[in-house]
């Protein structure tokens, strides 16, 4: 029989790929944190849209009805005029919706951010579940003639 030498076995030790295991995790963390975040300024750039394009829908209602309907507009704006491919919706199914509220000669429609870059407070308005819209958590717009 041949005998080996230990030394011309070629291969890694247990600690050289415990090491590498480890960079390998550490890259992945960061991978995934960064693209978890860029997910959530993506659903909050279009939770941002969909909010001025309801401003513009409600707009456009006020120029064809002459009037702010504050008591059933925000249910009467999912109408399918107003938004020929429905209504938006929050990207992310198990987010706050876009909350709609009539006040008096107009309304307020805000949406909760994930990443809190809103329009800090600037709009301020309460939503149908009582709290106040404030900070940069959310987004919102309010009419423009009032």
């Amino acid at each position: 029989m041949k005998d080996i030498n230990r030394n011309s076995i070629k291969g890694f030790t247990l600690l050289e790929l415990l090491v590498v295991i480890s960079i390998i995790a550490i890259l992945l963390g960061f991978i995934t944190a960064s693209l978890t975040r860029s997910q959530k300024k993506g659903r909050d750039s279009r939770r941002q849209a969909d909010i001025k394009a309801i401003q513009q829908a409600f707009e456009q209602y006020h120029l064809d009805e002459s009037e702010y309907d504050t008591g059933t507009q925000c249910a009467a704006m999912k109408d399918v005029e107003y938004f020929p491919g429905g209504f938006p919706a929050d990207p992310k199914p198990d987010h706050d919706d876009y909350n709609c509220t009539g006040f008096g000669t107009g309304y307020c429609v805000c949406a909760r951010l994930e990443m809190g870059y809103g329009n800090s407070g600037n709009n301020l308005c309460t939503l149908n579940y009582g709290e106040v819209a404030q900070g940069k958590e959310y987004f919102c717009v309010v009419s423009l003639y009032h």
